[in-house]
């Protein structure tokens, strides 16, 4: 009798815990195939394409209320320099450092540099 209520017990707890941890944290979107594809095929996809990807996969997560992952923000605004597009890079990396305080001496040193002619 023990046992059974225990094996009850048990599978009460697993169907209340479970379906929680199916859920994600993070809305990834493309993120990971946009830096794996970066370092494996650099060049294959236009700077102006992996761009406008991100800023579609972070318009759709924040219709669905999802937080980005760690990274995105600057990822974006990295490409952002690289276009030339010093404002919104500047954005993206203080979206960076506000989501994720612990980035800040990493994200406040690449903003400096942008400040450098």
């Amino acid at each position: 009798m023990q046992s059974l209520l225990r094996t009850a017990i048990v599978s009460a707890w697993l169907g209340i815990l479970l379906p929680g941890c199916s859920t994600t944290l993070y809305s990834w979107g493309h993120y990971e195939e946009r830096i794996y594809a970066s370092y494996v095929s650099p060049g294959t996809t236009s700077l102006e394409a992996q761009a406008a990807e991100l800023e579609r996969d972070y318009e759709k997560a924040r219709a669905e209320r999802k937080r980005m992952p760690p990274g995105f923000h600057a990822q974006l605004g990295y490409l952002y320099v690289q276009l030339g597009k010093l404002d919104q890079a500047r954005r993206e990396l203080e979206a960076e450092k506000a989501e994720f305080p612990e980035s800040a001496v990493f994200v406040d040193r690449v903003l400096a540099s942008l400040k450098k002619p």
